[in-house]
């Protein structure tokens, strides 16, 4: 019988070459990400291949599942041992080696393969991995999955079976590629940088715009596991400044940029400026539902309130619907209510049918702001944003907070503004017009300006945004109040980033 995980161990000791390490916190709302060596060791992954070949048993669902890994060091051992704990749970295992998110989840349906387990930490920091999981297309695990996985995995309750199997599929990019590219070519000739920051896409996004007739401007598109620039995370500043001072040199039309695994893009328009995604949300809303009037568009809850007020999208019956933020979250609520499209403002983009299949994919949502852009020859990437009604949003900010603590900061901050809001007390100077409470409290005042405060599900940090439809300072002062709240906990550390 494989041992019980346990949830801490030491390198370079006997217990840690003999018995599995998991930390529980590595178990997210709907994902796994753990430091590797410091908080799972190659034994916890094969304990988890296990579990999860359990749940997929205990599902009902046919233990057949793809896998990939992105690229860092370590994940191709990762995988293996992934593949090793699947395999003695009988699954059978379809690996298509190095890969994109998306193209594992392409690959459930080309392969016609249930499940799906891609081991990759996405643009985490290097030192930290994880898994991708499903068993249901396109949708991937949500906290109940998740929840009943890490139960199966840290209790040591497997379920091993005959019948497991591995197969190597060979060559799958280029099905993947010819996907995404067997289509017209665009009329419009554009210039195109493409920045990668040195992370898996560089293998495959140069390609897929070269495919579909773009003039490809490549930055930080060689393959290096050290991130020696930047962590590829187009939600950062730093990547999205080095997209714009690129575009600007170059002349290009458009910069996209892709994260670590590739199912997320950021874009920056031709005067360098860089549009948060939740924009480019809006912008793609405003184009699709000129071919299908009356489309519903789901919203992660850090988004701008533009998706329920933009004037363009009212006048064609779109509905907007918020939603809790992450990537399963938003994905299954596309698939639930059937919704064209949803949108997060982290940059995972999820396209249903006809225009996708529901998952999320950066090349795909790069294919799509270069097809609005062929709709509209006329009219450049900064013209189509500047025709947005103006608000001042922040990036995504990120204070420390301890994983095993977080949640409690964000259940305070909730009942001091639930307080404020019984008794009629003055957040920014004016009254709390409402709390959504779906994911974290996003706090909205009487002139529409608002805060967003959650809880980070795959680091140890808190995440905060705001926005105003009035001005930048109205934007800053919000910053302020909710900023002062966190500070009353002295758990919440210094910012990743901020306005």
């Amino acid at each position: 019988m494989f041992p019980k995980p346990e949830p801490q161990l030491f390198p370079n000791t006997l217990a840690y070459e003999t018995t599995p390490m998991v930390k529980p916190t590595g178990f997210r709302e709907y994902d796994a990400r753990w430091l590797f060596e410091k908080e799972i060791n190659l034994m916890g992954v094969q304990a988890l291949g296990l579990g999860l070949g359990a749940l997929l048993h205990e599902m009902g669902v046919r233990p057949e599942l793809v896998t990939g890994h992105d690229f860092r060091s370590y994940s191709s051992s990762i995988k293996l041992a992934l593949i090793t704990g699947l395999m003695a749970a009988g699954v059978k295992v379809h690996d298509i080696g190095l890969a994109l998110s998306p193209m594992a989840y392409f690959a459930q349906f080309e392969l016609d393969v249930p499940a799906v387990a891609m081991v990759t930490a996405s643009h985490n920091d290097n030192g930290w991995t994880g898994v991708k999981m499903g068993a249901q297309r396109p949708v991937t695990f949500g906290p109940d999955e998740m929840g009943r996985l890490k139960e199966i995995v840290l209790s040591g309750k497997f379920r091993y079976a005959d019948g497991g199997s591995y197969r190597f599929v060979e060559n799958f990019p280029a099905r993947y590629i010819a996907d995404l590219t067997n289509r017209p070519k665009l009329t419009r000739k554009l210039k195109v940088v493409a920045a990668c920051g040195n992370g898996t896409a560089g293998a495959f996004a140069p390609e897929v715009l070269e495919k579909l007739g773009c003039e490809v401007i490549p930055l930080d598109t060689e393959l290096d596991f050290t991130f020696p620039r930047y962590n590829p995370n187009p939600e950062d500043l730093e990547m999205l400044h080095a997209m714009a001072a690129k575009v600007l040199e170059t002349g290009a039309d458009v910069g996209l940029g892709f994260d670590g695994d590739g199912d997320r893009c950021g874009v920056v328009d031709n005067k360098g400026d860089e549009i948060f995604a939740d924009k480019i949300g809006v912008m793609l809303a405003r184009d699709l539902s000129k071919l299908y009037p009356q489309a519903t568009f789901v919203v992660d809850v850090k988004s701008t309130g533009l998706f329920a007020t933009d004037p363009e999208l009212l006048s064609r019956g779109v509905k907007a619907d918020y939603w809790k933020t992450g990537h399963s979250h938003i994905k299954r609520r596309v698939s639930d209510l059937g919704a064209l499209a949803g949108f997060e403002k982290s940059g995972h983009f999820f396209f249903n049918a006809p225009v996708g299949r529901g998952y999320d994919d950066g090349l795909l949502t790069a294919i799509h702001v270069l097809d609005m852009l062929d709709r509209n020859p006329q009219k450049s990437m900064a013209e189509l944003y500047e025709a947005l009604p103006k608000t001042w949003g922040s990036p995504t900010m990120s204070p420390h907070c301890d994983d095993e603590k977080k949640y409690g900061v964000v259940d305070r901050t909730l009942e001091r503004l639930r307080s404020m809001q019984q008794q009629g007390a003055a957040l920014t100077g004016q009254k709390i017009r409402d709390l959504v409470t779906v994911n974290g409290v996003r706090v909205t005042v009487e002139d529409g300006t608002w805060g967003l405060v959650r809880a980070s599900s795959n680091k140890p940090e808190l995440v905060v945004v705001v926005e105003s439809p009035v001005s930048e300072l109205r934007m800053r002062e919000m910053f302020a109040a909710v900023d002062a709240i966190l500070r009353e906990s002295p758990e919440v550390g210094a910012y990743n980033q901020t306005i």
